[in-house]
């Protein structure tokens, strides 16, 4: 292979990272609006589409094989199959708690929620944010960038608080409603662990970018 080729084969690459971000993304927005809405059919269609996810996932997973084992990469060219192969799984992962979410709103169906879903509603809108942030810095090789998106993380973390603190009130003071503040509780953790996993992206990116490990999910 050229290297002309292998930097379109990384190109193409990059733009199916960005494919499968504006999948999870879908996926995210769509199970959170299939909870508060109660809609099932929406919440099973959020899990049908994690298909498509895992084959986008398979399919670049494969390339990145490819090309670490055939060709003769450069170390950037290394950090670039690495971060990828990091990013992808993390995307992955986040597509799975969509699902996580989906079916929790499947077995909720027909109940009187507990409390309105403001604050999860919020929850879900910083986490896409996040993503939106955390993608944007890796095309731009932003590091900078890539801090603004973690630093929204701590928003995520107070709401999550909030939330649990509220929802451990409710059952405490009513047993009936322990079954399905609990499933709501798991619906807040999904959310977290999915802005976790943004945070993940980023540290990604900064390695790309800068060779530097970092930990920001301290």
């Amino acid at each position: 292979m050229t290297r002309k080729a292998f930097d379109y084969a990384l190109e193409e690459m990059h733009n199916d990272v960005l494919r499968m971000g504006s999948m999870v993304e879908k996926q995210i927005h769509q199970c959170i609006e299939a909870l508060v809405k109660q809609d099932e059919n929406l919440a099973k269609e959020t899990i049908k589409n994690d298909d498509l996810v895992d084959g986008l996932y398979r399919e670049i997973e494969d390339k990145c094989i490819k090309l670490t084992a055939k060709e003769q990469p450069l170390a950037i060219d290394l950090r670039t199959i690495f971060t990828t192969a990091r990013i992808i799984t993390d995307l992955e992962r986040m597509a799975d708690h969509a699902v996580d979410i989906a079916k929790i709103t499947i077995k909720l169906k027909g109940e009187k929620y507990v409390k309105k879903l403001i604050d999860i509603g919020k929850m879900s809108k910083i986490v896409n944010d996040m993503i939106k942030k955390a993608l944007d810095a890796y095309v731009d090789r932003d590091v900078d960038e890539t801090y603004a998106a973690c630093k929204m993380d701590d928003e995520i973390d107070r709401l999550y608080k909030h939330v649990f603190k509220e929802l451990i009130e409710i059952m405490s003071e009513d047993h009936d409603k322990i079954n399905q503040a609990t499933q709501l509780l798991f619906v807040c953790k999904y959310l977290e662990r999915i802005a976790d996993h943004v945070t993940n992206i980023c540290e990604g990116t900064i390695y790309l970018v800068t060779g530097e490990q970092k930990d920001l999910n301290e």
